[in-house]
C-alpha cells in the first residue's frame, strides 16, 4: 500500500522519470504526488497511483 512517506519507482516505460525514486508527499483522487531530491535539486511530480511501485527500504542494508 502505498501511503505519504513511502519510497517509491516510477514504473512506467513512457515516462521521463521511469526508474526514479521519491517520497510520497500527498495522495489525492489517484494522483500521487511524489518528491524527487538529488543532489543540487529538488523536484516535486504527480503521477498516477498505477505508475508507480513500492521500493524495499530494507534492500541492501547489511544485516548485523
Amino acid at each position: 500500500m502505498i501511503l505519504p512517506g513511502s519510497a517509491v519507482r516510477v514504473k512506467n516505460v513512457n515516462d521521463i522519470y521511469y526508474g526514479y525514486q521519491g517520497l510520497v508527499q500527498r495522495i489525492s483522487s489517484g494522483k500521487v504526488a511524489v518528491l524527487f531530491e538529488g543532489g543540487n535539486w529538488d523536484k516535486l511530480v504527480t503521477f498516477r497511483l498505477s505508475e508507480l511501485e513500492l521500493v524495499d527500504a530494507t534492500a541492501g542494508r547489511a544485516k548485523k
